[in-house]
């Protein structure tokens, strides 16, 4: 039978809490030990938040809220929606059958259109924000160079040159490069 431990673990995977700290240590430049100094939390309990080996009580929670001037709410929004599908490897697909004598990649012919493309290159070691929590991103990745790391719900893919992702969510998505090599990608989203 399972923990109770295991089971709010698990329940607790797809709010990626400690995603959401690394998030906003990282956008405001905090290390660790400054972090700790702020919130008189030790480094140690730190990083065991941000790598998902420690399970944070409220009231940790609140003392490291107070710190980035944000609530609780942060880190426990429901999305209302999130749906991932990845397609692995794409270019192979096609092979095997017929060559067409013309393939037409249209992009943003037109300055109003509702769709926007447009191509992305990371640079080593680089994670940013896709989408924030509560925000709706709906949207098209395809990856043409590098690989491609994405972290959402507690769950982490990277995607290899040729795989494509189709996304619909409100959860924090964080993108970048994965490795030391730098990745290029084709984004499609609505305007």
């Amino acid at each position: 039978m399972e923990s109770d431990s295991r089971q709010a673990e698990r329940f607790l995977e797809i709010y990626s809490i400690g995603l959401k700290l690394r998030m906003l240590r990282g956008e405001r430049g905090l290390t660790l030990s400054r972090l700790a100094a702020e919130t008189g939390l030790s480094t140690a309990l730190l990083s065991k938040l941000e790598t998902y080996r420690m399970i944070p009580t409220l009231s940790t929670l609140a003392r490291i809220c107070r710190v980035y001037g944000v609530g609780l709410g942060f880190f426990f929004a429901d999305a209302q929606k999130h749906s991932i599908s990845i397609t692995r490897n794409l270019r192979a697909i096609g092979r095997g059958r017929k060559q067409e004598t013309m393939k037409q990649f249209p992009l943003n012919a037109r300055a109003d259109c509702p769709i926007l493309a447009k191509e992305v290159d990371f640079p080593p070691k680089f994670v940013g924000t896709l989408a924030d929590v509560g925000k709706a991103f709906t949207g098209v990745i395809y990856v043409l160079e590098g690989n491609l790391q994405l972290d959402s719900a507690g769950q982490q893919d990277v995607l290899e040159p040729g795989d494509c992702i189709c996304l619909n969510s409100e959860m924090l998505i964080t993108w970048g490069a994965s490795g030391t090599s730098s990745c290029r990608a084709l984004v499609v989203t609505s305007g």
